[in-house]
């Protein structure tokens, strides 16, 4: 009898670790994104004309042109700081991430806003970003969204800061 409760421990256990487990791909990439990135430029494509949006329910786009991001891999926080843009808000911004591993598509981060105590302070809602590039010194993500029924594509390109 005892030895059969240690089993289904035992078992319940390996459960845990397993439905825990991140793969292989998403851990490289989580590793390659850890340090300090500039959002060097956000674009558009698969429409016509001049788009203004706002990203992330925060702010302008011409606000994230210019900003930094930090990923912080060993407990999944980050932050990032918007441009200097006249009506861009450069308070930091903190976050918790992840990178989601899709086999035979491309991977996705994903990121909700949390307080400075890692308190979610977004109600549980997040944004996904499809990881197009990733490489030591740059990253670029898209996200696709509907302009008036019609699809665009929102480009992020990123270069890796190296800060000694």
């Amino acid at each position: 009898m005892h030895l059969k409760k240690l089993l289904v421990l035992m078992l319940i256990s390996a459960g845990i670790v397993t439905s825990c487990s991140v793969s292989k791909a998403a851990r490289q990439d989580r590793s390659v994104l850890s340090g300090n990135w500039i959002l060097n430029s956000v674009s558009y494509q698969g429409g016509q004309g001049k788009f203004k949006s706002v990203l992330f329910n925060d702010s302008d786009a011409t606000c994230f042109e210019g900003s930094t991001w930090f990923f912080r891999n060993n407990n999944s926080t980050g932050s990032y700081m918007l441009g200097n843009g006249a009506n861009c808000d450069g308070a930091e911004r903190f976050i918790r991430w992840s990178v989601v591993d899709r086999p035979g598509m491309n991977s996705q981060l994903q990121f909700k806003f949390i307080d400075e105590k890692y308190k979610d302070i977004s109600g549980g809602l997040g944004y996904r970003l499809d990881i197009e590039q990733l490489t030591d010194q740059q990253l670029r993500m898209t996200s696709k969204v509907s302009v008036d029924g019609q699809p665009l594509t929102v480009v992020y390109e990123f270069t890796k800061n190296d800060l000694p």
